[in-house]
């Protein structure tokens, strides 16, 4: 499972101009289920990210997490982030899960968020065309991936 943090002032995600999902401060997450993914992945990720201590305290140092700032937190589907782009130029996407297993990984993946901050997630809508909003903060770009948390001993779920 990979993850793609942007810390932000503010993001929203729209369907058909609707909007389904905003926050205020907090954090937009690009998240991609591969076919190897379990709960377990969901879980690590989780709550690694929920404790990342990427905001700034009263000195401007990065010592503050999501929870402790109470930040919001909005959740995008993209299976994109599991492109294999090696060969040739158009990228393959069979590392993927497949919809349904996807849809359930990131359901559960919010939900797990949602527990780990004692708050709801904003959510996108799993599988749409989805047009984001996002006013980056710093910029504060971080890439996570389960499989790498748990082969260094990051977190276990």
């Amino acid at each position: 499972m990979i993850a793609v943090l942007q810390r932000v002032s503010r993001a929203a995600v729209r369907v058909e101009g609707e909007v389904v999902g905003s926050i205020d401060q907090g954090l937009m997450i690009l998240l991609g289920v591969s076919a190897e993914d379990t709960v377990g992945d969901a879980a690590c990720l989780a709550k690694k990210i929920a404790a990342c201590r990427i905001f700034c305290d009263e000195n401007d140092k990065m010592n503050l997490s999501l929870t402790a700032v109470a930040g919001g937190a909005l959740v995008i589907s993209n299976f994109t982030l599991l492109a294999d782009y090696a060969h040739g130029n158009r990228p393959s996407y069979f590392g993927a899960a497949a919809p349904d297993v996807a849809s359930a990984l990131y359901d559960e993946f919010c939900r797990l968020l949602s527990d780990a901050l004692s708050r709801e997630v904003a959510r996108g809508r799993f599988g749409a065309h989805m047009d984001i909003d996002m006013e980056a903060d710093g910029p504060i770009t971080i890439v996570m991936d389960s499989k790498v948390l748990r082969t260094k001993g990051g977190i276990r779920a």
